[in-house]
């Protein structure tokens, strides 16, 4: 009869609760799919503000209103044309889309890896760089320097428009960006403290 090793790990000997536990993080996936159908608004945002500014390049002035409703822009005179203004905000406004939907991918490829089933990607050519290592801190990391990135276009866009914000407005936002960058620094060194880069070797023996 083969003797078995004491130090291996017994799968039979797990309880009933010890299972329903470890299976509860299945619980997770409904969140993710709706994080999936998030994405798919981001897409139809992000095409919708697009199309308004094409055809508002062409003079179509249904359009620019639109526009200029949605970026919030203001102005004495009536917008009756596409300034240089109008489109940084809208321009803005598209890449703060396409930001939000990379932090969506990094949650939700990010997340579901880490908590609750692994993807298997290992070898495909699509696979992204940063999934082979991820983990919970490097995850918070990510995440909070994608924060950072999407604070830093509010802010440019609220600065742009500066004279439809109040000085308590662009004062609140500046100090919540600034608030951002040292949570960030924060994780990250937190994370560095925790989990030290391990010295490289030295060089083999002198000549």
């Amino acid at each position: 009869m083969p003797h078995k090793n004491p130090s291996e790990p017994s799968r039979s000997g797990s309880n009933p609760l010890s299972r329903l536990i470890f299976a509860s993080r299945w619980l997770q996936l409904p969140l993710y799919l709706g994080l999936i159908l998030a994405q798919g608004v981001y897409v139809f945002q992000f095409w919708k503000e697009l199309v308004h500014l094409i055809e508002a390049a062409f003079g179509n002035q249904h359009a620019l209103d639109i526009l200029v409703q949605s970026i919030g822009y203001k102005s004495n005179a009536p917008v009756t044309g596409l300034n240089e203004t109008v489109i940084m905000l809208v321009v803005l406004g598209l890449i703060d889309v396409v930001m939000i939907s990379n932090l969506l991918i990094m949650v939700i490829v990010g997340g579901y890896e880490t908590f609750v089933s692994r993807l298997n990607l290992e070898g495909h050519p699509d696979q992204p760089e940063w999934l082979d290592h991820v983990n919970a801190s490097v995850l918070k990391v990510k995440l909070a320097t994608a924060i950072i990135g999407i604070s830093s276009i509010h802010l440019l866009k609220t600065f742009i428009n500066a004279e439809n914000y109040s000085d308590k407005v662009l004062l609140w936002q500046t100090v919540i960006h600034v608030a951002f960058l040292f949570s960030a620094i924060a994780i990250a060194t937190a994370d560095r403290i925790m989990h030290p880069v391990p010295a490289a070797p030295h060089g083999g023996a002198g000549h």
